[in-house]
């Protein structure tokens, strides 16, 4: 976060904010506000928080709630790949954005490891690289950055879903919570990647993660 050069007590939306896990980290960096469609997830994240956030019910690109201001910093972390007009959501998120303000955009990667996960999480897609930088650029956003992330894990999760498509499954592997110790050891295998993305992009991965400019 420290690389997008933010301004102090920046203006941050997190667009798709669940139960708000993410709120309290961004406030980090600024004032945090949230959209979120599930009226159940919006009550969990206030609940939550202890109410520390707005977080106002909405849709894209269609029913966009008015925050009466523009973000310098908006956030959809795994939300473009839920809607079905992708385009259409960027251009009504570019109009929130201040001028020179940023957009992260995370999304899952390659359309080819689509499986029952997909269909399970109600996505509509997954992304090429080539894809998200075109939807990007499309809205008349600047593209900054596109890189591949979750590297360490994506040759497990390939070699799971590509198994499950062999096996014709019929439900989902990998929807369940993991036991504790393996979900610490996933995390970190996950975390230790930061150090890598500071430096450079990496090659490949089970998401995709950009940054635009408005």
């Amino acid at each position: 976060m420290k690389a997008l050069d933010l301004p102090r007590h920046a203006q941050i939306l997190e667009i798709g904010c669940g139960t708000g896990g993410n709120l309290p980290m961004l406030s980090d960096f600024g004032t945090v506000c949230g959209i979120e469609i599930s009226e159940v997830a919006r009550d969990l994240a206030i609940k939550k928080t202890g109410g520390a956030f707005e977080i106002r019910a909405g849709t894209l690109p269609s029913a966009v709630p008015d925050f009466g201001r523009q973000f310098d910093l908006i956030c959809l972390f795994d939300v473009l790949e839920h809607i079905d007009d992708d385009l259409g959501t960027l251009r009504a998120v570019a109009c929130l954005v201040k001028p020179g303000g940023r957009l992260i955009i995370s999304v899952p990667a390659y359309q080819w490891m689509w499986s029952r996960h997909d269909e399970f999480l109600h996505h509509h897609r997954r992304y090429s690289k080539i894809r998200l930088i075109d939807v990007v650029q499309s809205a008349g956003l600047r593209l900054d950055r596109a890189t591949y992330f979750n590297m360490w894990l994506f040759p497990a999760a390939a070699l799971v879903r590509s198994f499950d498509k062999l096996r014709g499954a019929q439900s989902a592997t990998g929807t369940n919570i993991p036991p504790a110790l393996i979900n610490r050891i996933m995390r970190t295998i996950f975390a230790s990647e930061r150090h890598l993305l500071e430096r450079t992009g990496l090659p490949f991965g089970l998401s995709l993660l950009c940054v635009a400019s408005a």
